[in-house]
Formats: structure tokens, C-alpha cells, sequence
């Protein structure tokens, strides 16, 4: 997605998902808009500018708007350049595909060392603004969401998720074999090949999607690579390349229920 010259440009649309419609608006310039434009994501992209070297857009402006009765954001971001890692990861050798994988790595290093900010630091889990997580384990059932203030809360939550989608169906002790943390870390919480651009030797230049990101567990970075997908290769490849171990059973268990 190189940029394109003034002379023959012309809009396109790069992502029209639910939630998102992504084009390039300008030469260079991306606008990401709708209900997935958050204000957690321009949390997230004003955090991991301030406090790491990885590359991401750069945000050139944020506005919002009410549409019946929910918020829209409409977002103005540099282009980066590259292609989707999933439109060309089969064209790398094992040796790319494993200099990717550790750079990936290293980013996820880069993102755990953001702090939480004071004004949050009675929260374990959070949004990058605070706010609660929508992920498909953490999205309270109820409305207004309960805070996630420890460890024990998360796994309530997701314990409390998975009998909500019919976990009760099957014959685990789920709260037995979830993960435990006393760590909570800064994390993208959707560090996937749709994700992630890069160039035609394979050199990371940005990731994007940023609406997830936040604090969680210390091994949720790791889960959610891990996550039911078609992308079976890289993930095969982040496994064998992770710096650390982390047992998710209990993750993957209830990722079952509720996927």
C-alpha cells in the first residue's frame, strides 16, 4: 500500500468491516471511520507513540459524533506503506518468516513496558482510555460492565462468560484450569496477520487496529495469537519463537464455548 502519487489518485477503500470503513482520503492519508473508531484506540495510538519505538500510524486528528445513540469516532492517520503479513507470509522463506516473528516479539516487549496511568492504577484489566474491554472473554453481559479491579475478577469474568454461552454443557471445572497473573501489561489485543504491514523483504512498517489495546493478564498476548484462525503457519511460527512459556488450556477451553 505504497503511497500514492498526486497526479493519479484516486480514494480507495482498504477496509469495510463491520464496525469500520478504512479508505485513503488523501495521498498518505488514511480515515478510519465509525463505531470502531473508539476513543480507547486514540488512547492506545497516543501511548504506544510516547513510549515505543513501534511503528504504527500517526494520528493526525480524532472527532466523534453520536448515531443512533452510540458514538462514532472519525479518525485522519498517516498511510502506512506495505502489505497485510496475511496476503504474503506463504512468500517467505523459514528464515523471514522467523525474523518476522521475533520482531513481532520484541513489539510485544516494547508494549508491556507502557504504565498504567494513575488515574487507572486501581484497574487490572482496561481499555487503553480506561474503559472496559469488549473482548468476546471479557464483555460483561450486563449493563453498566463491572470493573475488572484483580486477577480474581478476570477470571470471574470469563468464568461468568463461559456459563452464559453454555459452558455449564461441559464436564470441566473451568476456574481450575484458567491462567493466573499477578501482572497486568500493555497489550495491542489483536496482534494478527491482518494486522501487521510490511514491506516486500518482509520489514514490519506498522501495525494498526488499535481498539483492543489495553491492560490484561500478562499471557493475553499470547492468547489471542493463539485464537482460533486460519493462520496456522504464523502461528506455528510465534509459538516457536515465544520468549516465555504461558499455559493456556483454560483459555482455549473456553474460547470453545464462545467461539
Amino acid at each position: 500500500m505504497d503511497e500514492e502519487d498526486d497526479t493519479d489518485f484516486q480514494p480507495r477503500i482498504l477496509s469495510n468491516q463491520s464496525g469500520a470503513v478504512v479508505k485513503v482520503i488523501d495521498p498518505g492519508v488514511v480515515q478510519k471511520r465509525g463505531d470502531r473508531a473508539t476513543r480507547s484506540e486514540e488512547a492506545a495510538l497516543r501511548l504506544v507513540k510516547e513510549y515505543t519505538r513501534v511503528p504504527l500510524p500517526e494520528l493526525y486528528a480524532a472527532d466523534y459524533f453520536l448515531k443512533d445513540g452510540k458514538e462514532h469516532g472519525v479518525f485522519l492517520m498517516s498511510l502506512v506503506d506495505g502489505s497485510p503479513l496475511q496476503v504474503v507470509w506463504d512468500g517467505f522463506d523459514n528464515s523471514t518468516k522467523k525474523r518476522i516473528c521475533l520482531e513481532l516479539w520484541e513489539t510485544v516487549r516494547q508494549l508491556r513496558q507502557i504504565p498504567l496511568p494513575p488515574a487507572f492504577g486501581h484497574l487490572y484489566q482496561c481499555l487503553a482510555d480506561g474503559s472496559p474491554s469488549s473482548d468476546i472473554l471479557l464483555k460483561d453481559p450486563n449493563e453498566p460492565p463491572s470493573p475488572i479491579f484483580s486477577d480474581d475478577d478476570l477470571q470471574a469474568r470469563i468464568y461468568k462468560r463461559y456459563l452464559h454461552h453454555n459452558g455449564g454443557s461441559f464436564p470441566e471445572n473451568l476456574p481450575s484450569i484458567l491462567p493466573h497473573s499477578s501482572i497486568s501489561v500493555f497489550a495491542h489485543g489483536d496482534l494478527t496477520p491482518r494486522n501487521i504491514m510490511v514491506d516486500s523483504v518482509g520489514r514490519i512498517t506498522g501495525i494498526v487496529d488499535w481498539e483492543n489495546a489495553g491492560w490484561y493478564p500478562d499471557y493475553w498476548e499470547y492468547a489471542n495469537i493463539m485464537k482460533p484462525s486460519d493462520n496456522g503457519d504464523w502461528m506455528t511460527w510465534m509459538e516457536f519463537t515465544k520468549p516465555q512459556e504461558w499455559d493456556i488450556t483454560g483459555i482455549i477451553k473456553a474460547r470453545r464455548v464462545l467461539f
